[in-house]
């Protein structure tokens, strides 16, 4: 028989968990989603009086996290990159290199988006300059659309992953984690991912060359000294930007947030040098950073409310407790986790999993005998699928919207390109379990201040 407390929480659980799954399907923005629902189940379980003090606390809470102030910062250097010119000529260098391989231009796809995504950070982003400069080439030159579109998706959101990446610097301060150990955590997951897509889309093209088809004899170059002399020009401005952040990481010099500050310095220099700079770039720049700043500190403050009236309620607890009694030891458990991350990926931002489900699963982790920050950054890598699988789905929808009407690329199309590399997540993910050396063994070189 239960108590009326322990049934209480179970209650407060399910209406809390079930309201967000339930509003989030009727398109909502998730922040609204679940703010209303901690405001309403908090006034029904607690009274008003402690519900407002509840979220009172937990906004202050946030108002003084100093590591958040890395999102404006990363974003500012993201948007500052996006317009500085250096994105083009890289792509083009990298496929007078690539281009005479069978699949050559998506394999240049897969590099370009992982050097991006070691420059921006921010998934838009690198989808979007990723749909301008490489779908059309690869649709006209015969590349098979599925293969084109999934290459495409699955590079542009390594960007969410291989740091400097918003989704880290969110998570890294949740887990109590060093954002500079979760950026180095990440390094060698996010370029085993890069290996793999490209060895996809090399056996692929090797079994079918239709799929991706090298380029023609005639239009083939001799291969020249310039042509290596272009590309490592062309390396240059991403290679400075990466020692500007990660190397003041590594090198101990500076934490993550005063080292995305390097960053946009390093990012302004770039758009200096290439000539790009511009009092109207500036105002984008400084009014696309406010936009994704409040997004993110709206969001951030009704999912702490919302954890706050969650936890306060002993819910926190029954959560844990179904967890830790599925049967199977402690690798059921994880696996439980894994799922359940994988299922909100379907139907929530990734920014409101981060903040709903690491203050509820991390203390559980630790009880299982995880270690956090190997924990923290499979959990990372499972969120890249959310943002390839439907309905809620970002890189596909930044994808659909950005490609050229007339390149006759439909959703069937992109979804069926998507699933193998999908797949592949699943693959790595398994790959880091059994060898977890590939997540830690990178942050435990690091020195000096790593916060």
């Amino acid at each position: 028989m239960k108590t009326l407390i322990e049934l209480s929480a179970e209650i407060v659980a399910f209406l809390m968990l079930g309201g967000v799954f339930i509003l989030v399907l009727t398109g909502f923005p998730i922040a609204f989603v679940i703010g209303s629902v901690a405001f309403i189940v908090g006034n029904l379980v607690f009274g008003p009086t402690t519900t407002y003090h509840i979220l009172y606390s937990r906004f202050y809470d946030l108002s003084l996290n100093y590591p958040y102030l890395a999102v404006p910062l990363f974003t500012f250097m993201g948007v500052i990159l996006q317009h500085s010119g250096i994105t083009k000529d890289l792509y083009e260098s990298l496929y007078e290199v690539l281009g005479r391989l069978r699949g050559g231009l998506a394999i240049v796809t897969v590099v370009f988006g992982t050097i991006l995504a070691t420059c921006l950070g921010v998934i838009a982003a690198s989808v979007t300059i990723l749909t301008l400069i490489a779908l059309g080439p690869m649709v006209t030159r015969g590349y098979d659309k599925p293969l084109a579109a999934g290459t495409i998706v699955a590079s542009g959101t390594l960007g969410i992953l291989i740091p400097p990446s918003i989704m880290l610097v969110v998570y890294g301060p949740q887990a109590g984690i060093s954002i500079g150990q979760m950026f180095m955590g990440a390094v060698f997951p996010g370029l085993l991912l890069a290996f793999a897509y490209v060895t996809y889309v090399i056996v692929r093209c090797w079994l079918n060359p239709a799929l991706g088809p090298a380029l023609p004899a005639d239009q083939l170059t001799p291969f020249s000294m310039q042509k290596v002399w272009r590309l490592l020009k062309s390396l240059v401005p991403p290679i400075f930007l990466i020692l500007a952040v990660l190397g003041t990481i590594f090198s101990g010099i500076a934490p993550p947030t005063e080292a995305a500050a390097v960053g946009c310095l390093a990012a302004v220099l770039l758009a200096v040098g290439y000539g790009k700079f511009s009092i109207g770039l500036l105002k984008h720049a400084s009014i696309e950073t406010l936009r994704v700043s409040a997004f993110v500190v709206m969001i951030a403050a009704l999912c702490y409310a919302f954890v706050g009236v969650f936890m306060s309620a002993g819910s926190g607890d029954v959560v844990s407790s179904l967890i830790l009694a599925v049967p199977g030891g402690k690798w059921a458990s994880f696996a439980m986790i894994m799922a359940i991350v994988f299922l909100l990926g379907l139907f929530i931002e990734w920014i409101g999993i981060v903040f709903i489900i690491v203050p509820i699963f991390s203390p559980i982790l630790s009880e299982l005998g995880f270690n956090p920050l190997w924990a923290g950054m499979m959990i990372c890598i499972n969120l890249q699928m959310a943002f390839q699988t439907p309905p809620m789905a970002m890189s596909i929808f930044v994808l659909k919207g950005t490609a050229a009407p007339e390149l006759g690329l439909t959703m069937a199309d992109i979804i069926r390109g998507v699933i193998p590399f999908v797949l592949i997540i699943m693959v790595v993910l398994f790959l880091c379990t059994l060898f977890p050396q590939i997540i830690t063994w990178l942050p435990e070189k690091m020195i000096g201040p790593a916060h």
